[in-house]
């Protein structure tokens, strides 16, 4: 097993491996509360039933897709990441598909699984790398700080930190509030943590904020700290059941599955790239084995579907194993290993309420805008497509929305410029797309 995961070559043992390992799955165990509590809208009251996903369905699917994921990236790219139910994209398909388009759940998983097949096409045809190389580097950064916004604004709004105000659309909560005052707290002792560097900073937070929030009486004392694993039936299989329904096959589905797509191949891209640079293992700036790493990623993303959550997906929380010491695939398989543990303590996640996750999400939020840093924002043509798919996202609460703004403006700005040659064909098959998208869609 040394061998194969060369462990001599990248200086390193399995002490280390472990360690960096159980750091990555502390730090991104939040999506295990998080991600179900996003996908059956629990923070959205007076909702009818058949518009939420079953919570416990949910948290299985979620550690299942995040241990299958982690395994396959550990064994067959042999590189530290984790992966897992992606932040933003969790948004998109509660928020944005089933709240505001009013797909049903079990449509949005079908589309999950389309783009993961289609995903999967990709990665091992080589077509992934020359869409990506298609879309410009600016776009790729607006939508990723576009989508920070928009889920710090899901968070703040769960939480009671903002409100409906009749006269300006948004304003403050009630600051006497329990629960809103528990979720400031909760973003506190978060920054605290993140800004000492503690890894697991956001798992941490929520850990101390549920405690907090038990003693004073504003969270439940789970009854149990072990049990049986939750049911999966609820959601397991039921992607399948969308193609039988001629209403699944419609332009808006189409739209769905491309901003699913588009969304996790740059999330990929990025975490694959930035966590292999962390580590040392890029070779003359290419990335070693990066067709399997694909392959893990969107195989990943099948099985979530299947099992019934949204897009699977590397996660930069990886890099803080790596910091932690992890260098090769064996601390995935770790992660993944704590993942399938985790199935059996779903008591003391049931009790986590909004006022717990609103942190994580805010928090997120933030390490998710650093992109903006990466846009020129001295170039008109380019800022302007950028900014409208940033401030779009959360302003119409819909990424596509955002993400088709931009997409629309970029070509506009780009030729007015005179810079015509710089746009890729592909480019301007994406603007006819979301074109389409507002005429018969909006």
């Amino acid at each position: 097993m040394k061998k194969y995961f060369q462990f001599e070559e990248l200086g390193t043992n399995y002490r280390r491996e472990f360690i960096g390992g159980l750091t990555t799955f502390l730090a991104m165990a939040y999506i295990l509360v998080v991600n179900p509590i996003t996908l059956s809208l629990m923070d959205i009251p007076d909702l009818p039933d058949s518009m939420r996903m079953d919570y416990g369905a949910v948290f299985v699917a979620t550690a299942v897709a995040a241990a299958i994921g982690s395994l396959l990236m550990g064994v067959l790219a042999r590189y530290p990441i984790a992966l897992a139910p992606g932040m933003g994209l969790n948004a998109f398909f509660a928020y944005t598909v089933v709240l505001t388009m009013g797909i049903p759940w079990q449509h949005a998983l079908g589309g999950v699984l389309i783009s993961g097949i289609i995903f999967i096409f990709l990665s091992l045809s080589g077509l992934r790398e020359k869409i990506i190389n298609s879309i410009p580097a600016e776009l790729k950064y607006a939508v990723s700080a576009g989508i920070g916004l928009f889920i710090t604004f899901v968070g703040a709004q769960s939480a009671g930190l903002i409100v409906n105000n009749d006269a300006v659309l948004v304003g403050l909560g009630d600051f006497t509030d329990g629960n809103v005052l528990l979720a400031i707290f909760g973003i506190i002792i978060t920054v605290i943590l993140m800004t000492k560097g503690v890894n697991g900073g956001i798992f941490i937070g929520m850990v101390l904020t549920t405690i907090v929030g038990m003693i004073a009486g504003l969270i439940d004392v789970p009854g149990k700290v072990v049990d049986s694993v939750p049911s999966v039936a609820p959601t397991f299989g039921a992607a399948f059941g969308a193609y039988s329904d001629p209403s699944f096959f419609s332009t808006s589905m189409l739209v769905v599955v491309l901003t699913f797509l588009f969304v996790d191949f740059f999330d990929t891209a990025g975490t694959l790239v930035g966590v292999a640079n962390q580590a040392g293992l890029m070779k003359e700036n290419k990335l070693p084995r990066a067709g399997k790493a694909l392959l893990a990623d969107s195989t990943a993303t099948v099985v979530g579907a299947i099992f019934g959550t949204s897009t699977t997906t590397s996660f930069i929380e990886s890099s803080s194993g790596v910091a932690a010491g992890a260098r090769t695939g064996f601390a995935s398989i770790v992660t993944a290993g704590f993942f399938l543990l985790s199935l059996f303590f779903f008591p003391l996640l049931e009790v986590i309420t909004s006022a717990v996750t609103a942190p994580a999400l805010i928090i997120v939020g933030v390490l998710m805008v650093a992109s903006l840093g990466n846009i020129d924002w001295t170039k008109f043509e380019i800022a302007v497509p950028a900014f409208l798919t940033i401030i779009a996202m959360p302003l119409t609460y819909s990424i596509a929305t955002g993400i088709a703004i931009g997409f629309i403006f970029y070509p506009i700005t780009m030729i007015v410029k005179g810079r015509i040659k710089e746009i890729h064909p592909i480019m301007y098959g994406l603007f006819v797309i979301f074109v389409l998208y507002f005429i018969f869609l909006k």
